[in-house]
């Protein structure tokens, strides 16, 4: 039996009770109140299989049954898992997230068989300590950034992503969609944007200054059907999806396929193609009324393709937004002459009217626009979001100006960064993050009074695929530091040099079992093993502590 105390992320409280262990077997019943149907699906398709389980509908009081309840005096998300000697397992939320949240745990207590596919000891009974189990999340945007422009990851990688977000208790997947060396969402008035810019003839391997190329080409892309099955799949886990359509910078790909939206009075946009390396790209969109025309019929497939829901983040937008060279800007006339028709002072200027335009543009149709922290710059409508990443002083201006706001910054929680200093590091990019440094990043900036606090929806994990060029990439990156982002996003942690890292590191002794279950290629505590290093791949490692705020 798993105790309710290596369960990650660590719940509020844990009670002992009396008695002997709550067995699950093959006669246990599933009786499934209202608004629970989420959950009783995934236990029937995902938990039941696991562990040999048919967990067969039965009646409220059936003895030593599963038993779910939506609990509307409990706060959203939260819940309260009871196993009873003799009384079964009772599961009450106080939504239906929070009933979903409150069977990952029930999972998690019962070992690792019950991450597999398939039953390992069939017919065994499974056990779990009697006891209850109290909790509740800290933030209410606990989120992960998956980059599948850099490199594309199938629909199935995708959903495997959003059920390991789900055992972790994260609920936004950042769905990074566009940049400037992918277009990965079918668009269908402008059908260009996969059939050109989903690929790309060879990729930069490693960092942009490493000598390598893999010369194959390179691409995918999602079909409309695609992003709703994965639209969908989120949903079925309480995960909302918010999508990036970059703009006005990272856009190469967009005008390799339609050189119209470059700007064209300064460079031979028809001579572009689907960028093959990494770093700022000089070639962004131009601040015309086409490129506005045409991103508006993106977003309006877009809009339709992520529906706004009763999910809470549902309604958001991602634009990017960031590191757009202003350049080409400087060079056009075309892109003069709109700051002097619009009364701008400059380029800066310039870019922020863009932003505004689909701020203004999303609002009207009802959903919220969210971008980097460049994006403030110019002045934002009431109603749109930060991603702060360049530290913590974008979110904290963003908050003292009344917007919401994403804490990801970049020195703490990307985790394209390399885990360790050592020379084994696969492809080592940027400062040293590891588990304990993860494990110790704090969201929330002590400068902010109480009510600007309160402005900090949560925060995100970001995993940048540059270097990653395939799962088993990803999954170094991500694990275990995901799993100690999750406890951050989700538990109500003590002072950063306060937190108990030495017993985080016990619980992950149980976790790492679940993760070997679910065939997640972690980074082993003790270093990476010999098939997930890429010696003479160089990277770009930056030495001593990240910048502060």
């Amino acid at each position: 039996m798993t105790s309710a105390h290596d369960v990650i992320p660590r719940p509020r409280a844990v009670e002992r009770l009396p008695g002997g262990a709550v067995l699950l077997d093959r006669h246990t019943a599933l009786y499934a109140g209202p608004g629970t149907d989420t959950t009783e699906r995934w236990l029937r398709a995902v938990l039941g299989p696991a562990l040999g389980l048919p967990l067969r509908p039965g009646p409220r009081d059936a003895h030593d049954a599963v038993r779910l309840h939506v609990d509307g005096t409990l706060e959203p998300e939260a819940y309260r898992l009871s196993a009873v000697a003799g009384g079964g397992v009772d599961i009450r939320g106080g939504d239906a997230a929070g009933v979903f949240r409150g069977a990952q745990t029930l999972r998690q207590l019962l070992g690792p068989d019950a991450f597999r596919r398939a039953p390992v000891r069939p017919g065994a009974p499974r056990g779990i300590a009697p006891r209850t189990v109290e909790d509740s999340p800290r933030f209410r945007w606990r989120g992960l950034l998956l980059d599948v422009a850099r490199h594309f990851m199938p629909k199935d990688g995708v959903l495997r992503y959003l059920d390991l977000m789900a055992a972790h208790k994260l609920n936004v997947l950042h769905f990074h969609l566009t940049d400037d060396q992918g277009w990965r969402i079918e668009i269908t008035r402008y059908p260009r944007l996969t059939g050109i810019g989903s690929w790309r003839p060879r990729t930069k391997f490693g960092h942009r200054a490493s000598p390598l190329w893999d010369d194959r080409p390179h691409g995918g892309f999602y079909t409309q059907d695609d992003i709703r099955e994965i639209v969908a799949y989120a949903a079925e886990r309480h995960i909302a999806v918010v999508p990036e359509i970059d703009v006005p910078g990272h856009s190469q790909a967009a005008v390799a396929a339609y050189p119209e939206l470059g700007n064209t009075d300064v460079i031979d946009t028809t001579a572009l193609s689907v960028w093959d390396t990494w770093g700022i790209n000089p070639n962004v969109l131009a601040p015309t009324d086409n490129t506005l025309r045409f991103y508006e019929g993106v977003f309006e497939e877009v809009l339709d393709l992520f529906p706004a829901d009763a999910a809470e983040f549902s309604s958001f937008v991602h634009i990017g937004g960031d590191e757009c060279p202003k350049d080409q800007w400087r060079r056009s006339p075309a892109a003069q002459a709109r700051i002097e028709e619009l009364g701008l002072a400059d380029e800066d200027a310039l870019q922020a009217w863009f932003v505004r335009h689909f701020d203004t543009w999303l609002a009207a149709r009802g959903r919220r626009l969210i971008g980097w922290d460049e994006i403030l710059e110019g002045g934002l409508a009431d109603g749109a979001a930060v991603s702060s990443w360049r530290g913590y002083a974008g979110g904290i201006a963003a908050a003292r100006a009344g917007h919401d706001v994403v804490m990801c910054p970049e020195q703490q929680v990307y985790l394209d960064h390399r885990q360790d200093g050592g020379p084994d590091e696969p492809v080592p990019i940027g400062y040293v993050r590891t588990l304990e440094d993860v494990y110790r990043f704090e969201p929330v900036p002590p400068e902010l009074t109480p009510e600007e606090a309160g402005r900090v929806l949560g925060t995100q994990a970001n995993l940048w695929t540059e270097a990653m060029e395939d799962a088993a990439r990803v999954d170094y990156q991500a694990f275990p530091r995901l799993a100690a982002f999750a406890e951050v996003a989700w538990s109500r942690l003590p002072a950063p040099a306060e937190r108990d890292f030495a017993d985080f590191e016990r619980r992950m002794g149980a976790h790492y079992a679940r993760l070997d279950a679910l065939g997640v290629a972690y980074r082993p505590p003790d270093g990476p093993r010999p098939w997930q290093r890429r010696p003479g791949v160089p990277g770009r490692p930056l030495d001593g502590p990240p910048p502060g705020r």
